[in-house]
């Protein structure tokens, strides 16, 4: 069995500065890796119930704009009230992410998380402090914290990313047979 390292006290909490900071340069790590897709790169799927690279990107935007940002502004504002239901499968099919040219969708992604990390960086200046422990009461996750919010949006990038990451391995596996790609590892 593999021996894993113990945390480091340092290393255990993310301070919501350091996630801000993590969300501010997310943009600057996922554009490189999807800018210089061909459209038909950007729509391919290995099958159907896959999400595409356009896909995920596009929901990153709806979840910039409908998840992640306005459920913490309403824990910190009114905790009591409750979330405006999300589907993200259904807003990939009813919001035609698939129609949408990747470049677009990226510059949009990129001109929301700039609003975001604005107004996150305004709540860590804010006066008195932000209480990144006000909850919510999730009726399927119990308490929801503003805090637990915001650390979940630095992951959700990175699921995200890795869901890109394995497209993009997967696409470049299937180009180029006849040939193999074992020899890199096993993803």
């Amino acid at each position: 069995m593999p021996r894993h390292d113990p945390i480091p006290a340092a290393l255990r909490e993310l301070a919501p500065t350091t996630l801000v900071e993590r969300l501010a340069g997310f943009p600057a790590v996922l554009a490189p890796l999807v800018v210089s897709l061909s459209p038909e790169e950007s729509l391919w799927r290995p099958a159907p119930e896959d999400w595409s690279v356009v896909e995920a990107v596009r929901h990153l935007l709806d979840e910039e704009r409908e998840d992640f940002r306005p459920r913490i502004e309403r824990v910190l504002a009114d905790s009591t009230e409750s979330w405006t239901p999300i589907d993200p499968a259904g807003a990939a099919a009813s919001r035609g992410y698939r129609e949408q040219p990747l470049s677009a969708v990226l510059a949009e992604f990129e001109q929301e998380r700039a609003r975001s990390v604005k107004w996150l960086r305004g709540l860590l200046a804010a006066e008195p402090p932000t209480d990144w422990r006000q909850a919510y009461e999730h009726p399927r996750f119990g308490p929801i914290h503003a805090g637990d919010l915001l650390a979940a949006w630095a992951a959700h990038d990175l699921l995200h990313l890795r869901q890109i990451t394995r497209r993009l391995f997967q696409m470049l596996a299937a180009r180029g047979e006849p040939y193999r790609v074992d020899y890199a590892g096993e993803w």
